[in-house]
C-alpha cells in the first residue's frame, strides 16, 4: 500500500513540475512578444508592397485595427487618396475580415471594389488609393 501512495505522489510532483515549467515558458514568451495564439492566426499581417512612403512596412493585426489618413486612426496611411478612416481590419482565427468604412475612393481586394465585409486570406491584395498591401 505505501508503494502505491509513493508512486502517486511522484506522479503528482512531476505534474506540478511540468505545469511550473510551462508557466515559466509562457511568461518568457509573453515578455518577448511571442504568443502561441497570434502565431496560429493565418494571414494576420499586411505587408505594404507598393507605397510612396510606406513600402516594406508590415502591420500586424491582432484584434481590431482602423486604417486611414487621420492621426486618430490606429494605423496612419500616407496616401492622399485614403479617407480619414478608410477601413477596419478584424483579426479572426482563419485570417482577417476587412470592412470599408464608407471611403470616398473605395477599397479594392484582389482588384475588385468591395461594398460589403470581405474575408482576407494569405496572398490577397488590398488597395487603398495608390497603396497596395498583401496579406501574409
Amino acid at each position: 500500500m505505501p508503494d502505491i501512495i509513493l508512486a502517486l505522489l511522484r506522479l503528482i510532483f512531476l505534474g506540478l513540475v511540468y505545469l511550473f515549467v510551462w508557466q515559466v515558458a509562457r511568461a518568457i514568451g509573453t515578455h518577448l512578444g511571442i504568443s502561441v495564439r497570434q502565431e496560429r492566426k493565418k494571414g494576420s499581417r499586411l505587408l505594404f508592397v507598393k507605397s510612396e512612403n510606406q513600402q516594406g512596412d508590415e502591420l500586424k493585426v491582432s484584434d481590431v485595427t482602423v486604417l486611414g489618413r487621420s492621426d486618430e486612426a490606429d494605423y496612419v496611411l500616407d496616401d492622399p487618396y485614403a479617407s480619414d478612416f478608410h477601413l477596419r481590419l478584424v483579426a479572426q482565427e482563419n485570417g482577417l475580415m476587412l470592412h470599408d468604412l464608407g471611403s470616398t475612393n473605395g477599397t479594392y481586394v484582389n482588384g475588385r471594389r468591395i461594398s460589403a465585409p470581405a474575408p482576407l486570406r494569405r496572398g490577397d491584395t488590398v488597395q487603398v488609393g495608390k497603396t497596395v498591401m498583401e496579406v501574409r
